[in-house]
Parts: C-alpha cells; sequence; structure tokens
C-alpha cells in the first residue's frame, strides 16, 4: 500500500483522474483512531467552464479558493447546511478541478464509521453509499478543507486494485440540474464491488 503522491492529483485530465480514484483507498485518522474504505463512486467538476463546479466563471470565494490551489489538497464543504462533502482538488495551481468522492466501501475501523453514523447495520456497501455518509463515517468536517493529501490525516493510497474501465458505471451527476447542459455531462463514475 502507498500514499498516492501530487503527480497523480496535478494531471491536467479531472475525468480521467477521477475513474483512476475508483478502487483506491479513502483514508482517515481523526482522533487517533484510523477508518478507510474503498472509493466506489466519483464525480468529476472541471473548474471554470464546468456549470456544475463551484469554480464556474472563476468563481473565487473564501469557501473554493483552495480549489485553485495545486491538486492534491482536500475541499470539504458544507452542503444544506449539514452534509460535509469532501473533494480532492486536481490539476496545477490556478485550475479549480476536483473530483467529490460520493461513495465508498468500508473495509478498515467498522466499529468507528458504525458509531459515528450512528448506525448498526452490518452491510459495509449501505453504510457510506452518499457523499455525505462517506465523511461523517470517516470523521471528515469542513475544518479539513486544504489539507494535503500525503499527510497523516486523511490520504488516499493504493493498495493494488485493479479496476477494469469495462467494470465502470459512467452516467451524469447528481443533483446539478442547475448546470444547464452541463448537468447532462457523463462525469459520475462508480463501480461495483
Amino acid at each position: 500500500m502507498e500514499k498516492l503522491k501530487e503527480g497523480f492529483y496535478q494531471r491536467a485530465d479531472v475525468v480521467q483522474i477521477s475513474k483512476e480514484l475508483l478502487g483506491k483507498y479513502l483514508m482517515t485518522h481523526v482522533d487517533g483512531q484510523t477508518t478507510g474504505g474503498i472509493i466506489t463512486e466519483t464525480e468529476a467538476y472541471a473548474g471554470i467552464r464546468d456549470q456544475a463546479s463551484h469554480a464556474y466563471g472563476n468563481r473565487r470565494t473564501s469557501r473554493t479558493e483552495i480549489m485553485y490551489n495545486k491538486g492534491g489538497a482536500a475541499y470539504v464543504y458544507l452542503c444544506y447546511g449539514i452534509h460535509h462533502l469532501f473533494n480532492v482538488v486536481t490539476n496545477k495551481e490556478g485550475t479549480p478541478h476536483a473530483v467529490l468522492i460520493r461513495a465508498i466501501k468500508p473495509q478498515d475501523g467498522m466499529e468507528i464509521i458504525l458509531k459515528r453514523i450512528g448506525s448498526d447495520r452490518k452491510s459495509k456497501t449501505a453504510v457510506a453509499n452518499g457523499p455525505g455518509t462517506v465523511s461523517k463515517a470517516l470523521g471528515i468536517h469542513t475544518r479539513d478543507s486544504g489539507i494535503i493529501l500525503s499527510g497523516d490525516r486523511i490520504w488516499v493510497e493504493d493498495r493494488g486494485m485493479v479496476v477494469e474501465p469495462s467494470t465502470i458505471i459512467t452516467g451524469p451527476r447528481i443533483g446539478v440540474d442547475y448546470a444547464g447542459e452541463d448537468a447532462k455531462l457523463p462525469y459520475r463514475f462508480r463501480i461495483r464491488i
């Protein structure tokens, strides 16, 4: 197992990175406890030209400024005032691309994950199958926005899982109807494991 290096995140093709994150492990070490799971669903957001992106039209706010950093940082924002959504910043500095991690299959620290989400469910697939639940399960909050993903609090690692391109289910993103034609872009990727 090996943490992904900066070079993985700092490439130009956010769609390709979004696909390549499938099968990697999103890990956290929060309050002395390590938890994580296999990334099973992602969505790509292509910055200033993508109407679904928080940075569309070169929008810069205190919340979105982290998206303009070089790839390899966490972008965590609050959705509907309750859900902390975790994104991976990609591309070079100044290009605000990001990948939303929509779902994981928990692998490490299952008891801790169940406690965090207030569940006694034993099914790993139903535990972290939405972006808000992913963050809750792994102890990720908006205060983590800006964390570099090569550190010891939040990271992504490669454990050698091979995801064949033919097993990736591609479709439009969820909840971005406001984005006009960009809402139909095939930027959502899933695997079943």
